[in-house]
Protein backbone atom coordinates (compact mmCIF):
# COMPACT_ATOMS: atom_id res chain seq x y z
CA UNK A 1 0.00 0.00 0.00
CA UNK A 2 1.37 3.31 -0.93
CA UNK A 3 2.11 6.39 1.17
CA UNK A 4 -0.33 8.56 -0.82
CA UNK A 5 -3.68 5.82 -0.58
CA UNK A 6 -2.35 5.59 3.95
CA UNK A 7 -3.18 9.19 3.75
CA UNK A 8 -6.26 9.09 2.36
CA UNK A 9 -7.53 6.54 3.91
CA UNK A 10 -6.43 8.34 7.52
CA UNK A 11 -8.16 11.42 6.11
CA UNK A 12 -11.18 9.18 5.33
CA UNK A 13 -11.49 8.22 8.65
CA UNK A 14 -10.60 11.28 10.59
CA UNK A 15 -13.88 13.78 8.28
CA UNK A 16 -15.98 10.52 8.73
CA UNK A 17 -14.88 10.39 13.05
CA UNK A 18 -15.49 14.17 12.93
CA UNK A 19 -18.58 13.84 11.63
CA UNK A 20 -19.93 11.44 13.65
CA UNK A 21 -18.68 13.14 16.75
CA UNK A 22 -20.85 16.45 15.48
CA UNK A 23 -23.85 14.01 14.69
CA UNK A 24 -23.86 12.94 18.28
CA UNK A 25 -23.73 15.99 19.88
CA UNK A 26 -19.78 15.41 21.54
CA UNK A 27 -18.53 18.36 19.57
CA UNK A 28 -20.35 21.88 20.49
CA UNK A 29 -19.28 25.18 19.26
CA UNK A 30 -20.53 26.56 15.73
CA UNK A 31 -20.52 30.23 14.70
CA UNK A 32 -20.09 32.61 16.73
CA UNK A 33 -22.70 35.91 17.30
CA UNK A 34 -22.42 37.91 13.82
CA UNK A 35 -20.18 41.14 12.87
CA UNK A 36 -19.25 43.14 10.99
CA UNK A 37 -16.66 45.80 10.37
CA UNK A 38 -19.04 48.29 8.63
CA UNK A 39 -21.09 50.53 11.52
CA UNK A 40 -24.90 49.75 11.63
CA UNK A 41 -26.99 53.02 10.70
CA UNK A 42 -30.34 52.71 12.27
CA UNK A 43 -32.74 55.51 13.01
CA UNK A 44 -32.10 58.68 14.82
CA UNK A 45 -33.80 59.91 17.64
CA UNK A 46 -36.50 61.90 17.58
CA UNK A 47 -39.15 61.94 15.02
CA UNK A 48 -38.77 59.29 11.91
CA UNK A 49 -38.68 60.79 8.64
CA UNK A 50 -38.68 59.52 5.16
CA UNK A 51 -34.78 60.53 4.05
CA UNK A 52 -34.26 58.62 7.37
CA UNK A 53 -35.77 55.37 6.64
CA UNK A 54 -33.93 55.60 3.14
CA UNK A 55 -30.45 56.04 4.80
CA UNK A 56 -30.89 53.08 7.22
CA UNK A 57 -28.38 50.44 6.43
CA UNK A 58 -27.99 47.03 8.25
CA UNK A 59 -24.77 44.55 8.98
CA UNK A 60 -24.83 41.48 6.21
CA UNK A 61 -24.39 38.32 8.32
CA UNK A 62 -24.13 34.66 7.52
CA UNK A 63 -27.72 34.51 6.50
CA UNK A 64 -28.24 38.05 5.00
CA UNK A 65 -29.20 40.99 7.70
CA UNK A 66 -28.64 41.16 11.24
CA UNK A 67 -32.06 40.32 12.64
CA UNK A 68 -31.33 42.07 15.58
CA UNK A 69 -30.91 45.32 14.00
CA UNK A 70 -33.88 44.80 11.42
CA UNK A 71 -35.85 44.16 14.31
CA UNK A 72 -35.15 47.04 16.04
CA UNK A 73 -35.57 49.52 13.38
CA UNK A 74 -38.80 47.87 12.55
CA UNK A 75 -40.10 48.15 16.25
CA UNK A 76 -39.01 51.77 16.04
CA UNK A 77 -41.34 52.07 12.59
CA UNK A 78 -43.99 50.45 14.19
CA UNK A 79 -44.23 52.84 17.31
CA UNK A 80 -43.19 56.36 15.76
CA UNK A 81 -46.51 55.07 12.86
CA UNK A 82 -48.61 54.18 15.93
CA UNK A 83 -47.75 57.63 17.66
CA UNK A 84 -48.77 59.52 14.25
CA UNK A 85 -52.10 57.45 13.37
CA UNK A 86 -53.05 57.94 17.37
CA UNK A 87 -52.21 62.16 17.18
CA UNK A 88 -54.17 61.99 13.29
CA UNK A 89 -57.25 60.40 15.07
CA UNK A 90 -57.17 62.78 17.91
CA UNK A 91 -57.23 65.71 15.15
CA UNK A 92 -59.33 64.48 13.14
CA UNK A 93 -61.90 63.92 16.50
CA UNK A 94 -61.30 67.40 17.34
CA UNK A 95 -62.46 68.94 14.18
CA UNK A 96 -65.87 67.11 14.15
Amino acid sequence: MSVAVLVLVLLAVGVAAAAAAVAAGRVGGGLGPATSTRPHRGLPDGPVLAADVDEVRFSVALRGYRMDEVDAVLDRLREEIRERDEELAAWRAAED
